[in-house]
């Protein structure tokens, strides 16, 4: 199966994918999780500015055929949401670690890093 697995990145089990610079994490969903829910033609997070916990709800995906729930996979503040979506939210099928990109957080715990997977470890799981 070629699931495209960026290896710098880090993973969750609810398939996104988490960038970290700093203190400053991007979050989108895995080119597995865009390929399972198929054309995505609504992205929502209304939490922008707001500080949750980790696998908190901070927004939802919609595609043709079901919703599904976005689980913030570090305590933090959402700073920023990408814009783009509301126009193109197919980005998130054609580009998911790039345009497709859904928010940016202010991480809390920076230890919390340390709980995300790995490629091999998201790849061992989506394969199990």
């Amino acid at each position: 199966m070629g699931v495209n697995l960026p290896s710098e990145l880090k993973y969750t089990k609810d398939h996104e994918w988490v960038s970290v610079e700093g203190d400053i994490a991007t979050v989108g969903i895995t080119d597995f999780a865009q390929s399972e829910l198929g054309d995505i033609v609504y992205v929502e997070v209304e939490t922008v500015d707001e500080t949750l916990d980790k696998d908190e709800i901070f927004g939802t995906v919609e595609a043709v055929k079901t919703v599904s729930d976005l689980f913030l996979p570090l305590t933090g503040e959402i700073i920023e949401f990408n814009e783009g979506l509301e126009d193109e939210p197919e980005k998130v099928n054609t580009d998911p670690y790039g345009e497709g990109w859904m928010i940016k957080i202010k991480v809390s715990d920076l230890s919390e890093i340390e709980g995300l997977l790995s490629d091999a470890d998201y790849k061992a799981l989506i394969n199990a």
